[in-house]
């Protein structure tokens, strides 16, 4: 039986089996569910027991929502309040998580797979290879929500890491041109993943020079994740050996293996 408090479930990406065993025990046994109907696959919501109140919030604001997580924990309810992704990116949670603490409500935070790993799992990439990229920057291109000083894309693109843009593909003219000055190469490669892990899935892969085009023939300008990364370059898979690890290098001795001499 759940406790009578909010819990902020992270419902993955999409695919309904890629939610965390612990948030779909929640999912379960919530007394209310909450969720962002926009997002959040339908399919996963009907896990909800039987006799739970289910509400879409995607056309509430937030007190409204505060007011229905107050009323039915008052009740001596519990509430599952269902994000998409993990909640700790770009979920919108701290201002609900300020009210909950103003109204004394306790609330646990259940992490989710976030869009970024479903979309480098969809396009087959891992965002860090050895000696070519070790950083992934997890950002947004400025648009109508302002970007604090020194996080806008030109200043972070300079670190010339794996970047993962949120948010971002209504705007890739202002991305690629901020890439650019920032010291990217039209050759760059860029991967947009539409919708990762849905029925509907699209993988675009595309250089900075090609992607907005690309893009657009594929009918994408939302609920994408773009990334631009050296290793989503698709030529390195025929580089074998060329980008390797230490972890299972024969050669090399770590704390649960030693490693072999080298010859000569």
């Amino acid at each position: 039986m759940l406790e009578n408090k909010v819990y902020i479930v992270g419902a993955g990406p999409g695919d309904p089996d890629l939610i965390t065993v612990k948030g779909l025990r929640i999912l379960q046994q919530a007394d209310v569910v909450l969720y962002t109907d926009s997002l959040v696959n339908p399919e996963l919501i009907e896990q909800a027991k039987p006799d739970a109140k289910v509400l879409k919030t995607a056309g509430m604001n937030l007190e409204e929502i505060i007011d229905v997580i107050h009323e039915e924990i008052k009740n001596g309810k519990s509430v599952a309040r269902v994000h998409t992704g993990d909640p700790a990116v770009y979920g919108a949670i701290f201002e609900q998580m300020t009210y909950l603490k103003k109204l004394n409500i306790g609330y646990e935070i259940i992490p989710g797979v976030s869009s970024v790993f479903a979309s480098a799992a969809a396009a087959g990439i891992e965002l860090t290879i050895p000696e070519l990229t070790q950083t992934v920057i997890l950002t947004r291109a400025e648009g109508r929500t302002p970007m604090p000083d020194g996080e806008k894309l030109v200043d972070l693109a300079k670190h010339q890491a794996s970047m993962a843009l949120f948010l971002s593909a209504t705007l890739m003219k202002k991305v690629v041109r901020e890439c650019l000055e920032a010291g990217w190469k039209e050759s760059d490669a860029v991967v947009v993943v539409y919708k990762a892990t849905w029925p509907d899935q699209k993988v675009v892969r595309a250089t900075l020079g090609t992607v907005d085009e690309e893009m657009r023939k594929a009918g994408i300008r939302k609920q994408a994740m773009v990334i631009i990364s050296k290793a989503a370059n698709p030529e390195l898979l025929d580089e074998e050996g060329k980008y390797e690890s230490k972890l299972y290098d024969k050669t090399f001795t770590h704390g649960y293996r030693k490693g072999e001499p080298v010859n000569g």
